[in-house]
């Protein structure tokens, strides 16, 4: 059975995957502790899986990019945005207490006619209490608390995806190299071939065209290097901006073909999906989505506060202050408000469901890329090994077509033909090449960032 539909059976038969996706039960607005290993919810991601592939430049390159990137710092900013309306739905649980000290200045004939000034104030404390005896309140600070943990999720999202495109850019700018390598030796290559047509052409050994046909070759190998120039700086102006860097050039580390290629073990067990941030932030969205609706449902029935004040009242006409108090307590529920109580409560429903069905969509997403990485890897590697066997087979054929030609035994269209089959080959064996160590990365990122002994131990296919 395919890996992929073995981790689909095993998180359907988890829960997290059905026809009707429900929100977590109970007050489960935090994860239980395994939701992100043992790092816990809204930790940073793992801090090595790109090590795996043995360049310290790339480990460099990724880690100023998790500190420097504009989206990353942004993803952090909102972070904190949530973690303040946090704070504030957790603000309306508790009794709201204002003062105020007012001093007024009163001016007054007596009988005498002469003017009298009183001066005097009622300095005054105030509370208000609601009872939140339906949890409306409550809902609303378990939504907010979810929220956050979204917004966390959200930037464990942004910072794992920046550090996957970080990798792949790098594998990229790594294989463009190659492939200039490959450009300027075949140039060369071409460039004495060329050497050879014009002096056996001026001698009259043979015609002109083969010269022609040797100058258009090297022409058309020529116009390679200044191509792959065009897309190396490119690539580096990419990176350098992924990095949080004005546009420059990047510095190197191990060729393409010294890059490692890290061993994917016997067992990947389901529960590494789990980590996905971007499962973490479906997850909690729709346990803010359930909690918003259960404070609209409450929002419609009756809301039970506490009022009291307690103050003096001062004043010059008085040898002592006389002490005021009052207490009281309301109960407003609503009567008639045209449905708007009832449609706010329908549209909260609503994006709970929009919520449900995006968690489950975005389940049904992560394995599909788990399995195009597993896939990706074996295929890749599959290609990588039969280029290399052709590409063997085309530099002894370009060999014997050389040795020939110069014996006169071959005319110079087998060289050719010869010398265009290698030059395809070695260029689509760079790409390959850089496919399977794209598809890796594609499998880390997809695995929520890479697995390590303790992952897949007593796992077994």
């Amino acid at each position: 059975m395919r890996r992929g539909l073995v981790l689909l059976a095993a998180l359907a038969a988890s829960g997290c995957i059905g026809p009707r996706p429900e929100a977590p039960p109970g007050a489960a607005v935090v994860p239980p502790p395994a939701w992100r290993g043992a790092l816990g919810p809204g930790a940073p991601i793992r801090a090595d899986w790109w090590q795996a592939f043995g360049d310290p430049v790339l480990t460099a390159l990724v880690e100023r990019a998790l500190v420097n990137n504009p989206d990353i710092v942004t993803a952090a900013a909102r972070v904190e945005e949530a973690r303040a309306q946090e704070r504030l739905a957790r603000a309306q649980l508790a009794p709201n207490v204002s003062g105020a000290a007012p001093v007024s200045e009163a001016r007054a004939l007596n009988a005498f006619g002469t003017a009298a000034t009183n001066l005097g104030g009622q300095p005054a404390v105030s509370a208000s209490y609601d009872l939140d005896l339906f949890g409306r309140l409550r809902s609303a600070d378990a939504a907010a608390r979810a929220q956050l943990l979204a917004s966390e999720g959200a930037r464990d999202a942004v910072r794992l995806a920046i550090a996957s495109s970080v990798a792949s850019g790098y594998i990229t700018l790594r294989a463009l190299d190659a492939r200039l390598a490959v450009a300027r030796e075949t140039l060369a290559s071409r460039a004495e071939a060329l050497r050879i047509a014009r002096r056996r052409a001026t001698t009259g050994y043979t015609s002109n065209l083969e010269l022609h046909q040797a100058e258009g070759e090297y022409h058309a190998t020529e116009q390679i290097v200044p191509q792959t120039e065009l897309a190396i700086a490119r690539q580096e102006n990419a990176l350098s901006i992924l990095v949080g860097d004005p546009p420059a050039a990047v510095a190197r580390g191990a060729a393409l073909e010294r890059l490692s290629f890290p061993a994917i073990p016997d067992g990947l067990p389901a529960d590494l999906l789990r980590r996905r941030p971007d499962l973490f932030q479906a997850e909690q969205t729709l346990v803010a989505a359930d909690r918003s609706l259960d404070s609209a449902r409450a929002a419609m029935l009756p809301n039970v506060s506490l009022t009291g004040s307690a103050g003096l009242v001062l004043s010059t006409a008085l040898s002592d202050p006389v002490g005021v108090f009052s207490l009281g307590g309301s109960i407003l529920g609503p009567i008639f408000d045209a449905g708007r109580t009832r449609a706010q409560a329908d549209a909260a429903a609503a994006r709970r469901d929009q919520a449900a069905f995006g968690y489950r969509k975005a389940a049904l997403q992560a394995f599909r890329e788990v399995e195009d990485g597993l896939v990706g890897v074996r295929r890749s590697g599959e290609q990588a090994v039969a280029l290399t066997a052709q590409r063997d087979a085309l530099a002894a054929a370009l060999r014997n077509a050389s040795n020939r030609y110069r014996a006169g035994y071959s005319s110079y269209l087998d060289q050719l033909d010869a010398q265009r089959g290698l030059l395809n080959a070695e260029l689509t064996l760079v790409q390959a090449e850089a496919d399977r160590l794209t598809a890796y990365v594609s499998l880390y990122q997809a695995m929520g960032g890479g697995w390590d002994a303790a992952d897949v131990a007593g796992v077994r296919r």
